[in-house]
Parts: C-alpha cells; sequence; structure tokens
C-alpha cells in the first residue's frame, strides 16, 4: 500500500486529541530542531509562564511551513501548550500569538503558494489541524471556518486539481476534518463539493490517482463520513495496483 493511500484512508481513524491529565506522557516530534529550540519547546509545554510564548508560537509556525512531518503534529503541541497555560496563569497569550500569525499567513496565501507548493501544503495542513485540536466550549473555534474553508476552496480551484500533492492534502484534510467542518457552515460544504464533482467529472488532464481520491472523498461524504469496508479494499487495491 502507497503511503499516500495510507494517509488519506487512516486519517479520520488517526485524529485523537489527547485526554486531560495524559498529556505529560505523550511524546512529540521536536528532533528536527536545535537543543536550545528544543529546550524551549519542552519548557512552553510544561511550564509556559517561564517563556517567550510569542516567540514559541512563531517558532512552531515557521516549522510547520517548512516540515511536512510537523505541520501534522504541530496542532497536538499547541494544543497542550494553550492547556498548560490556561491551567497555570489563566491566559491565552499563546493561542492569541498562534491565531495572529495564521491570519497573516492566511492573508498572504496566494503568494505563499506561488512562491512554495510545498510551504502552502504544509500551511494548510497546519491551520487544519489547528482547526482539529483547538477548542472552545468543546466547539471548533469560529474564527478558523472561514479561513480553512478558504484554503480548501483553493484546493479545488482546476490549476490546485491538476497538482496531485494539492489534491492529496485536499483529501485528506476533509477525511481529518470534514465532518466538524460541515457541521460548522453546511452551505459551503455543498458549494465545496460541487466544485470537486465538477472537477471530477469535467476537467481535463486529471491524472489517475486524483481521479481516484477525488470519487473517493465525494463518495466517503455522501456515506456521512463514513468508509464502508468494501470502499476501502476497493480504493487500496487501485492505488497499489
Amino acid at each position: 500500500m502507497s503511503r499516500r493511500s495510507e494517509d488519506t484512508a487512516g486519517a479520520a481513524r488517526r485524529s485523537r486529541k489527547p485526554v486531560m491529565g495524559e498529556t505529560g506522557k505523550e511524546e512529540y516530534k521536536i528532533q528536527s530542531f536545535d537543543s536550545e529550540t528544543q529546550k524551549l519547546l519542552k519548557t512552553a509545554l510544561k511550564d509556559p509562564s517561564n517563556v517567550d510564548l510569542e516567540k514559541v508560537a512563531n517558532i512552531i509556525v515557521d516549522q510547520s511551513l517548512k516540515d511536512s512531518v510537523f505541520s501534522k503534529e504541530a496542532g497536538r503541541i499547541c494544543y497542550t501548550i494553550i492547556q498548560a497555560e490556561s491551567k497555570q496563569v489563566g491566559q491565552s497569550i499563546f493561542r492569541r500569538s498562534l491565531l495572529n500569525r495564521l491570519q497573516q499567513e492566511y492573508k498572504d496565501r496566494e503568494e505563499l503558494r506561488t512562491r512554495s507548493l510545498q510551504a502552502w501544503i504544509c500551511y494548510v495542513t497546519f491551520i487544519c489541524n489547528i482547526f482539529d485540536y483547538l477548542r472552545v466550549n468543546n466547539m471548533p473555534m469560529m474564527a478558523l471556518v472561514n479561513p480553512v474553508y478558504d484554503c480548501l476552496f483553493r484546493l479545488a480551484q482546476p490549476d490546485s486539481l491538476q497538482k496531485e500533492e494539492e489534491v492529496d492534502c485536499l483529501v485528506l484534510q476533509l477525511h481529518r476534518i470534514g465532518e466538524q467542518l460541515e457541521k460548522m457552515n453546511s452551505q459551503r460544504m455543498d458549494e465545496l463539493f460541487s466544485l470537486l464533482r465538477d472537477g471530477f467529472l469535467l476537467q481535463e488532464g486529471l491524472s489517475s490517482l486524483s481521479q481516484l481520491l477525488l470519487l473517493e472523498i465525494i463518495e466517503f461524504r455522501a456515506a456521512d463520513w463514513k468508509m464502508t469496508d468494501a470502499a476501502q479494499k476497493y480504493y487500496y487495491s487501485e492505488v497499489t495496483d
């Protein structure tokens, strides 16, 4: 089975938030940082009042834009720092700094995509990961709903559908957060899937893998964001053949 098909089909199953009280046992993938930055992040995770949290937020975003592995891990790290800061000092400096930086990158997203497709894909992965993990009263943050939708709509445009990396990113994020996102704004999800159906049916030049991924996510949503065993076996076999 390819890494890509395994990631896409398994995203919804693996999305899991830490349970309060167990975060101290979590292992975080911060080995790509230098030793000083690792120390800073470890302190932020356990004792956030003793570090510059705005600096920590910028470090996490910067790394997420260039490291595709870390961009998938970052939501869990941010969740833990936010919980620790709230518990320790009752403030939200880190969350505010993080959202400000996300907004800044969001405004420059087209320039980011033009400059580096990899950085753009990492950004989409990161903001969707943050949407998945950050909660207010156990609900996704409303402030992130439209920015996340806008990123996914950009991935559904004809020029993006020509690029397997962007289609793969789009489908992976919809597996992960599509159901929650639809609950927040079902009209925009309808509009997004109208674009995806048109792309699948009408757009010329799509690769066979992109067609397969689009068909799979269209059927996944039609089945109420669930994949049957039969469908899973079919798509796995198609991608690995």
